[in-house]
């Protein structure tokens, strides 16, 4: 049973259903705007999981808003989990753009009205330590998912929408929230986990393997506890892009090298293209360390230190699909094709190395006293300690023994967050929550040249970017509880925006951008009706502010004494968001059944995009007018259906989300928004007959996207395309002895080629032994 039950233990917040649920991934809901604890007596069957108010967390006391969550209990039964973000993969409506094993710098999260396409509009904690990269928006602008590993996950909670106070307007789509384990007595794990992969795309037939070796300690001694985590995976993912030649771009002639191994496919817009080979196939070596101290100064205040590391270092690999007239491999020059000839430079198929050392601290002081007036300071900074990026500017195989190159070094980019709680209890009534927030960062970015691209120093700049962003706020809402029956919240967040020192670089000039300032206030309210033991009947709405990033708002390019292409005005995205959800606890506790109707209104949306007002056109960021989206998702979770240890979890979403104005681009009026399908839906059933054995399936399905804003492309299953799929994935687990466990899984079971831009994972085998003290 894919026990998971969910309980925010909180002074005044309790969940109207509360209680949630003992099972699947698609996990536990607490009635948000719940009565009080005093309301949840629930079913002794109902497993319950209490986050604990000392523990460091960005979740507020009150929460307007659905909430999902998983503990670490149903993660081990029913996910084979290899890194943090798979913590996600059978929530509702959630999907992660995870391409392989250790993916670190495209996995980004889409929510219900929000694609792959849009990082910035989520936000991602670990105990209380903003992982969203929000230096920009976009793919490579991934949560920094490596500073948590799936062995220190204690739980996982997700806030669905732009309903709380307590949050910037990054959270229009949703917040999640890792907690991760703090001992109370000694205990020691230790995991290795191995899986493969057998990759067939175009002329690439091949296994591709990795491992993961975990370690962990923890102990509490009194009013110290500490915990410690190290953990290395060494994954050797598939290619993630292809070389190609439009054939329309040949020009007919005799001229080039003659080749063969091209392959004729389609793009994404129906065109005829040579794909001619593979690249970015990454080897990633990822070590992980992270220790926890926490002191409790007083039975009622605690003061919490985490440290966390992580160092990546990878290798780029490349397969050319060209062999010339004596058999050899081809990577760049002139060739010729059935008779047309394309020049291939020497970066078209072309290898590099990443060196990578991230730093996170996170410093919290918190009382719990749940008498009239508790406070809780939490401070924390991402540094880019070290951020090295390799490539050649010389072809293959030249390059493979040095050569002229580039050098991107991003030392010096980070964020670091301020926040100031407080919680006041004057009555039974009312428990009001308010505080001041800052988030500040700061992109730095060298290029320069090099003369040997692996082991060179840096040598002539080439360019450099830079720029910084600071969100202060100031935010408070009440939680009113007007009686048994009926509780709201009401609330607003105050912010002020500024954008500064902003400038690009080309290898002889340096030109600033203007600086900017705004500032607006986000209305906040919902409110809950229980209307007996079995529904409850909830609404929200939120106004959300979503600002520029940097690198959103510093763009363009230099050209004579001018920065070009280049929008300094760019509006903040404004969404009003409103949802009505009706709860039911089902079968005497042992089921629940959400239905949830949510609407997004979405101003100067942030795109990337054609203006075709201006000639000659102009593609970089610009404001998308309008975009409405409504939508409905229902979730479902039973334990012991049908039999005893076999429960099940679902959920379905609809979501219609339509670009309805865009003066710049009105071809794009009309369609649907980039990388946000129409339905998705997940399954996971679970059988765990007594405590030592555990099976589970689940299914995920993702219904057809489009991931340009005109929609034109239609053909969705290659390279660049966003498909549809429905992925299987199963997982057997067994205790063989008191501390000895052993697992079993298989992702993408059906073995279903997919594509969001780059290929998704075909089937994988996943083995894993753990040791438990």
């Amino acid at each position: 049973m894919l026990t998971f039950p969910l309980v925010l233990r909180q002074r005044a917040l309790a969940a109207a259903l509360a209680a949630a649920f003992p099972f699947t991934p698609c996990i536990a809901m607490a009635d948000t705007l719940a009565l009080s604890n005093d309301t949840i007596e629930a079913n002794d069957k109902l497993e319950r999981v209490i986050i604990n108010g000392d523990r460091p967390s960005s979740l507020p006391t009150e929460i307007p808003t659905t909430i999902e969550g998983i503990n670490a209990k149903t993660m081990e039964r029913s996910i084979n989990a290899i890194d943090a973000e798979d913590a996600l993969k059978y929530l509702p409506s959630l999907l992660v753009r995870k391409r392989y094993v250790g993916d670190y710098n495209h996995a980004v999260l889409a929510t219900r009205a929000s694609g792959t396409g849009n990082s910035a509009r989520s936000m991602v904690y670990a105990d209380g330590i903003l992982l969203s990269n929000l230096l920009g928006n976009g793919a490579s602008f991934t949560p920094r998912w490596g500073l948590v590993t799936p062995e220190e996950i204690e739980r996982v909670d997700v806030l669905y929408g732009p309903f709380s106070a307590a949050y910037a307007g990054n959270s229009a789509g949703a917040v999640v929230d890792y907690v991760t384990r703090m001992p109370k007595q000694f205990e020691a794990h230790a995991k290795i986990v191995g899986f493969t992969e057998n990759f067939q795309q175009y002329g690439t037939d091949k296994s591709y393997s990795g491992k993961q070796l975990s370690a962990t300690l923890g102990n509490k001694q009194g009013a110290f506890s500490w915990w410690l985590n190290v953990n290395q995976l060494d994954s050797d993912g598939h290619p993630i892009a292809f070389a190609n030649k439009l054939l329309s771009s040949g020009v007919t002639s005799t001229a080039g090298k003659a080749v063969t191994g091209a392959l004729l496919d389609k793009n994404p817009q129906g065109l005829d293209w040579w794909i001619l080979g593979a690249t970015g196939q990454y080897h990633t070596t990822q070590d992980h360390a992270k220790i926890k101290l926490a002191y409790d100064i007083s039975p009622t205040l605690r003061a919490s230190y985490t440290l966390g590391y992580w160092r990546n270092n990878m290798n780029s690999g490349v397969e050319s699909y060209l062999r010339d007239s004596a058999g050899n491999p081809v990577y760049s020059g002139d060739i010729n094709i059935s008779g047309k000839k394309y020049t291939l430079a020497p970066t078209d198929i072309s290898n590099s190395k990443n060196q990578l050392e991230h730093l996170a601290h996170g410093l919290n002081l918190k009382s719990n006293t749940n008498a009239e007036f508790d406070w809780e300071i939490a401070a924390s900074l991402y540094d880019y300690n070290k951020d090295i990026v390799r490539a050649p500017t010389v072809a293959i195989p030249q390059a493979d023994s040095g050569g002229a190159g580039r050098i991107t070094d991003g030392a010096g980019t980070g964020w670091n967050t301020l926040a100031l709680k407080g919680i006041w209890r004057p009555n039974a009534e009312h428990t009001t929550e308010f505080g001041y927030q800052r988030e500040a960062y700061q992109l730095r970015t060298v290029v320069s040249d090099t003369d040997d691209w692996i082991n060179g120093a840096a040598l002539k700049r080439f360019s450099a970017f830079q720029g910084n962003t600071e969100l202060q706020s100031l935010y408070a809402q009440d939680a009113w509880r007007i009686n048994p029956q009926w509780k709201a919240i009401v609330g607003g967040r105050l912010e002020q925006w500024r954008a500064d020192h902003g400038a690009i670089s080309s290898a002889t000039t340096t030109l600033g951008f203007v600086n900017r300032k705004e500032s607006d206030f986000s209305p906040k309210a919902a409110i809950a009706y229980r209307a007996n033991e079995d529904w409850t009947y909830k609404a929200s709405v939120g106004r959300a502010v979503r600002m520029p990033t940097v690198s959103e708002l510093y763009q363009g390019t230099i050209s004579t004494t001018a920065i070009v292409n280049n929008d300094p005005l760019l509006k903040p995205e404004k969404s009003w968001t409103t949802e009505w959800s009706a709860e039911r606890v089902l079968d005497e506790g042992k089921g629940f059944l959400r239905t949830t109707v949510f609407m997004e209104r979405t101003k100067d949306a942030l795109y990337s995009q054609v203006n075709t007002l201006v000639t000659p056109n102009i593609t970089n960021i610009q404001n998308v007018d309008e975009i409405h989206t409504s939508g409905l998702e229902i979730a479902y979770q039973a334990s012991d259906v049908m039999a005893r240890g076999l429960d099940l979890a679902a959920s379905l979403t609809y979501a219609n989300s339509k670009i309805t104005r865009n003066d710049k681009f009105p071809a794009s009026v009309g369609k649907w928004q980039p990388r946000v399908p129409a339905w998705r839906a997940n399954v996971v059933m679970t059988y765990h007959p007594d405590d030592k054995l555990s099976t589970s399936l689940g299914i995920r399905y993702s219904g057809k996207q489009y991931g340009s804003l005109d929609n034109s492309d239609t053909n969705a299953f290659t390279y660049q395309g966003f498909s549809s799929f429905v992925v299987a994935d199963v997982r057997v687990r067994y205790q063989i002895a008191r501390q000895w466990t052993a697992s079993l899984g298989i992702d993408n079971l059906n073995n279903k080629k997919y594509w969001a831009f780059h290929p998704y994972t075909q089937r994988s085998v996943v083995g894993e032994l753990k040791f438990d003290f």
